[in-house]
């Protein structure tokens, strides 16, 4: 089902939807090497607790909206007609992204609630590789969207 409309819009909502994606990225970028810097110092200090507040505001006012904007863009961008052959298998490689992506960012959000706490959800090896991840999914969906393999 696509709605014929939103052919009109097709430039405006891409190119929002890759702003909306740009700007999660780079959360999914920085907010697990915070975890890092986060893993290294005392629980309950006071940079502990500077790194609470950027946790948080990352999370908060860039990492969620943007997840939010890129996933309404990106449904528009598949109700506009002739966007996506439904045919091709290129999509399923970017859709497993973008899920993957917002599995990743569900994680790391419940990691910021245990920092949160002052716990250490995990070690800070494990947010070094963790950190990895969203360059991993991102070559995926790029390589889907642009050289559409299968």
């Amino acid at each position: 089902m696509t709605i014929p409309f939103l052919a009109g819009l097709y430039p405006w909502t891409k190119a929002l939807h890759l702003i909306a994606v740009f700007a999660w990225m780079a959360g999914l970028f920085y907010l697990p090497r915070l975890y890092v810097y986060h893993s290294a110092v005392p629980a309950g200090g006071e940079t502990s607790g500077m790194f609470k507040v950027m946790e948080r505001r990352l999370l908060r006012a860039i990492m969620n909206p943007a997840m939010i904007a890129a996933w309404l863009l990106g449904i528009t961008l598949v109700l506009t007609p002739g966007i996506v052959d439904w045919r091709a298998g290129w999509w399923h490689g970017k859709m497993a992204g973008f899920l993957g992506m917002t599995i990743f960012h569900m994680h790391l959000a419940a990691a910021r609630k245990g920092f949160e706490r002052d716990e250490r959800p995990r070690t800070e090896r494990y947010w070094r590789i963790a950190n990895e991840a969203p360059t991993l999914l991102l070559i995926l969906i790029v390589v889907m969207v642009i050289v559409k393999p299968f």
